[in-house]
């Protein structure tokens, strides 16, 4: 076998296999979601998501020390109101679930705190805005898209507001990055970035979530604002709007059934990428863990290990604690 000058296995061996790694994770990569209920007063398990829980608005510190315990840096904060009506007022309210939690976790401890801007769990129906008089019945573009355009604007200044580093638009809302950088700059939050859901997909993966944030549609579905999943071309077009109107951070979601979109768009901006290693993603790595068909330890890293090489500088995941207390 003289003729094989190439071996690849030359460099899988102990030892060096590590060095010539392309790719490796660390806590500071990911962010880890927090729910936030303002209808308890005990913490709540997710039957859906093992291992998570919605905290109450006083357990919401000690919630985050324990992310912070394991080397992860960063949370995003999702909010569960003690009331909901048409236009999704308590988003914005200064004493808000959100706003009251910002608050205390920005004031006591040392995370990065981002907060998940959208109206779906706030409106009594459910979508991501003002909807359509006969939207129930009829819908055609089910969400008023420029109606919308104010109050996620009023939202996200009020999450600065109250502390929040970093605002996160998850809406698919057609001019959201440019409706808040105005807001924020109008309001002196000049300095607070925008990390987009630029490419966020009309999903069956959310399922579990949508149990977690009690937003799921009391009608109807997403399919007029969030993207088809059969479409990788129009992310981009989406994309470079969000660049265009001065978002800081790109997200892609769902992550792994969308690696080439988490790809191409790290391959055609210079931005930082993020993408939302979603719950359905989770739940059913879990269940077939559960089950004695997958080890889950290995699963849950070789997963995100897979979104970072895909491109994402970011990774939002409900894995985070128990990859980073491994790493």
């Amino acid at each position: 076998m003289d003729h094989l000058t190439h071996r690849p296995r030359r460099l899988r061996r102990d030892g060096v296999r590590s060095l010539v790694s392309e790719v490796d994770l660390s806590a500071s990569d990911l962010i880890a979601p927090v729910f936030v209920d303002a209808t308890t007063d005990d913490r709540q398990p997710i039957p859906s998501m093992p291992g998570h829980e919605r905290v109450p608005v006083d357990e919401a510190v000690a919630r985050v020390e324990e992310i912070r315990e394991t080397g992860v840096e960063a949370v995003i904060v999702f909010g569960i109101p003690e009331s909901k009506d048409a236009r999704g007022s308590r988003a914005w309210a200064e004493d808000g679930v959100v706003q009251r939690a910002v608050r205390t976790i920005t004031d006591e401890t040392d995370a990065y705190v981002i907060t998940d801007v959208c109206m779906c769990e706030y409106t009594d129906h459910g979508h991501c805005g003002v909807v359509e008089d006969e939207a129930a019945d009829d819908p055609t573009l089910t969400v008023e898209n420029d109606e919308t355009l104010d109050l996620l604007s009023k939202t996200a200044v009020s999450h600065a507001e109250a502390g929040a580093d970093m605002v996160a638009p998850s809406s698919m809302t057609d001019g959201m990055v440019g409706a808040i950088r105005e807001g924020l700059d109008g309001a002196g939050y000049s300095d607070v970035p925008i990390m987009s859901y630029a490419a966020k997909y009309e999903s069956e993966f959310y399922g579990p979530f949508r149990d977690a944030a009690d937003g799921a549609p009391a009608f109807g579905d997403r399919r007029h604002y969030q993207m088809d999943p059969a479409n990788a071309r129009e992310a981009m077009r989406e994309v470079e709007l969000d660049v265009e109107q001065g978002a800081d951070v790109l997200m892609v979601k769902p992550a792994l059934p969308y690696l080439d979109v988490v790809s191409a768009v790290r391959r055609e901006f210079d931005h930082p990428v993020a993408a939302y290693n979603v719950s359905g993603e989770y739940a059913m790595l879990h269940a077939a863990a559960e089950k004695g068909w997958l080890d889950l330890e290995a699963v849950a890293h070789e997963s995100l290990l897979s979104i970072k090489r895909a491109g994402a500088d970011l990774i939002l995941t409900y894995f985070a604690e128990d990859v980073a207390d491994r790493l």
